[in-house]
């Protein structure tokens, strides 16, 4: 319980030279008469008193009013709770071969992008109280997303991802160094990169390991995800009729240059070759990096004021209809 207004509770100091000035107001004549012998003869008896109640009235609605205008609240303090938050970024790889469709949504075969999209939405939903940036890279990297908060703006960023916006390739390196270059300003105790990526390093201009030492060096965490079936995928073409084919496309992940990068900085790697195994990937990510840490958790305040005003201006309406029927002071 608070008042929001509490100067307001000083305007008590003005409701007790009400009930004086009432008295004083009843003690005037409203007829002059030169005995009250016969008035008193057929009085009611305390009829002075009952009225007195009139200006309690008045009294105890003005208090009520003043009250209301504090504005009293009724709510919880701020407390400590105890929440998981952790920055991350999420290094997604855009380059023409995540167009192959050895993966499936439901039970339809789905191109690579489109399942990851629906794997980090679920992993960035699963963990409201982080923040979260997103890079997406082929021939070289793209800030889609810095650290964020508002996951509803980040998710927005995610959908408008797709191959084509940036020139063909896969930069693994610089994707990297993008990523760890957004988290090296980060004060959070606990920071990590997940680099997703189903080929090989063959653009940029910063290799993959000097890379991760720079990340090891800010003592950033790498997880590295490959993925694609292994062997040969199916990749979507058209025919010389504009029909849509498939045609046999070789996996070629370097595993060697992805678990490199995970020792180097403590991480791990991971090899996702279906739908289910991506996801329980992000899965384990998200259930092995936990941070927890204390936050402030601030509860809204109801104001109370009607509970007071309304019955004050009852009290009111009830002096009135008092004084003007079985309270009535005739003249």
């Amino acid at each position: 319980m608070r008042l929001a207004s509490p100067w307001f509770l000083l305007l008590l100091g003005l409701v007790p030279l009400v009930v004086p000035w009432n008295r004083r107001a009843e003690r005037q004549a409203a007829l002059r008469y030169p005995t009250l012998a016969v008035l008193r003869a057929v009085a009611p008896a305390g009829a002075a008193r009952r009225r007195a109640v009139l200006g309690l009235l008045r009294a105890i609605a003005l208090v009520l009013l003043v009250i209301a205008l504090a504005r009293p609240q009724l709510g919880t303090a701020a407390t400590k709770v105890h929440r998981e938050g952790v920055d991350i970024v999420l290094a997604v790889d855009l380059s023409g071969s995540m167009l192959a469709e050895d993966f499936t949504l439901g039970s339809s075969r789905a191109n690579r992008v489109d399942v990851v999209k629906s794997v980090v939405k679920d992993f960035i939903a699963a963990r409201p109280e982080d923040r979260i940036g997103l890079v997406l890279f082929a021939a070289r990297p793209y800030t889609q997303c810095p650290l964020t908060l508002d996951h509803g703006w980040l998710l927005q960023n995610l959908e408008r991802a797709k191959v084509g916006m940036i020139e063909d390739g896969t930069a693994i390196g610089s994707a990297l160094a993008t990523a760890v270059n957004r988290l090296r300003p980060s004060t959070a105790k606990t920071k990590f990169v997940v680099l997703l990526t189903d080929g090989q390093n063959n653009a940029g201009r910063i290799t993959p390991q000097t890379a991760a030492e720079a990340a090891a060096a800010l003592k950033i965490k790498v997880y590295t995800v490959g993925a694609g079936t292994r062997g040969v995928a199916p990749y979507p073409a058209q025919d010389l009729f504009g029909n849509k084919v498939y045609r046999p496309m070789e996996v070629d992940i370097d595993e060697d240059t992805l678990k490199k990068i995970a020792t180097t900085t403590n991480g791990r790697y991971f090899r996702a070759t279906d739908t289910k195994s991506l996801r329980e990937i992000y899965e384990e990510i998200d259930r092995t990096e936990k941070t927890p840490f204390e936050a402030p958790q601030f509860l809204d305040f109801r104001e109370l004021y009607a509970w007071l005003a309304w019955p004050a201006l009852g009290l009111l309406l009830l002096e009135i209809g008092l004084s003007e029927t079985v309270l009535r002071k005739l003249p």
